[in-house]
């Protein structure tokens, strides 16, 4: 039960000051990124590196379709 409780403190502790660390900046970068317009090249450059993702995903259960099928024969 003493091993619980110093991990429980030490976890209460440890949330304490991230949440005062986190008041401390009051200016917020995603708001300069949209002043900006850089969100949207990030936006951007997300979205393409999803898609590219998947279609490498789809392409490649493809493949393993057609190979499994082959090997079946």
């Amino acid at each position: 039960m003493n091993k619980l409780k110093r991990i429980a403190v030490c976890m209460v502790t440890a949330m304490l000051s991230v949440s005062l660390y986190a008041q401390s900046n009051t200016t917020d970068p995603m708001d300069t990124m949209r002043s900006n317009g850089k969100i949207y090249v990030v936006v951007a450059v997300v979205v393409t590196i999803l898609l590219g993702l998947f279609l490498y995903l789809v392409n490649l259960d493809r493949k393993i379709s057609l190979l499994e099928k082959n090997s079946k024969n």
